[in-house]
């Protein structure tokens, strides 16, 4: 780590560099990083406009967390290593005719990298962000001070709950909407769009969104490339099956977050319970979370 200053309270900002000097890996807005705190947490964190060839991530330290932003916090110095993967996106900025952004707390992150892609494609965008705060919202007076006509900064403990279905409502057709935060705040965003024709919204969950579903039931798992057949029980997911049977396959989170253990669907119906894949690639069937994600049709067939 290169750099670190604090920019809200019990907000912090990490500049990370190459250990050999090189550069990192280019990154597209909306992407983030896995990074191993130093108690050995894997935690995943996105990537903020940064100079070239270093990387920029702002780490909220929560108490009531699992324990991975409190090690980052107290435990990660400037000239410290850590370890990181390389950038994985599933927040890219669609083509749209216009943006609006809304951030909650912490949200802010991913934000900021979309709205520098809108600014530069030239297209109109405005931002709300939404905090308890302004002094616990990281970059809220850089925002504000650099985009007047553009950023609404809204202070809960000032002005009360924001109606965002009012501060959503009458969008122009073609707008895309983005929001991460609070899973409240994003069900309150997707409410506010899903009626407004030609309107769009992406989201971004700090925690697996929890839906009604089927429930769990046991079925048959091959795996098309090893050969191997096994049973996933109503109890454990398949990755924790695979494990089981000596299997290896790619995880970080296990959570339905992050991504890394996305995997190929031959054949079999997928009950989708990640907060990764849209509602257009769910309905594809083309891959899944092995995380969290189960099968409904009693056989499943992956790419492993």
């Amino acid at each position: 780590m290169t750099a670190r200053r604090p920019v809200a309270d019990r907000v912090d900002e990490f500049v990370l560099s190459s250990a050999s000097g090189e550069p990192l890996p280019a990154w597209s807005a909306g992407s983030h990083v896995d990074l191993v705190a130093p108690s050995g947490v894997v935690r995943q964190y996105s990537l903020c406009p940064a100079g070239a060839g270093s990387y920029r991530v702002v780490v909220e330290r929560r108490a009531d967390g699992r324990g991975g932003s409190m090690s980052v916090h107290d435990d990660l110095a400037v000239a410290d290593e850590a370890w990181i993967s390389v950038p994985r996106n599933h927040f890219a900025l669609t083509r749209a005719l216009g943006y609006v952004f809304v951030a909650g707390g912490i949200g802010i992150t991913p934000i900021l990298a979309l709205i520098d892609e809108a600014r530069a494609a030239g297209r109109p965008w405005r931002l709300l962000y939404i905090g308890r705060s302004r002094a616990e919202m990281a970059y809220a007076d850089e925002l504000a001070a650099a985009h007047p006509d553009h950023v609404t900064v809204h202070e809960s403990r000032v002005s009360g709950r924001l109606n965002l279905g009012e501060a959503l409502a009458g969008l122009p057709r073609g707008t895309a909407v983005y929001a991460c935060g609070p899973a409240a705040m994003l069900d309150a965003v997707a409410d506010a769009c899903a009626p407004q024709p030609a309107v769009d919204s992406f989201t971004e969950r700090f925690t697996a969104a929890i839906a009604d579903r089927v429930p769990s039931e046991e079925f048959e798992l091959s795996l098309a490339m090893s050969g191997v057949t096994l049973t996933v029980p109503e109890d454990r997911t398949i990755l924790e099956a695979l494990d089981g049977a000596g299997v290896v396959a790619p995880s970080s989170c296990r959570e339905g977050m992050c991504g890394t253990c996305e995997t190929g669907v031959v054949s079999g119906e997928v009950d989708h319970r990640d907060a990764v894949l849209s509602p257009a690639e769910r309905s594809e069937n083309e891959s899944m979370m092995i995380c969290v994600s189960r099968c409904t049709s009693g056989r499943l067939v992956l790419e492993l």
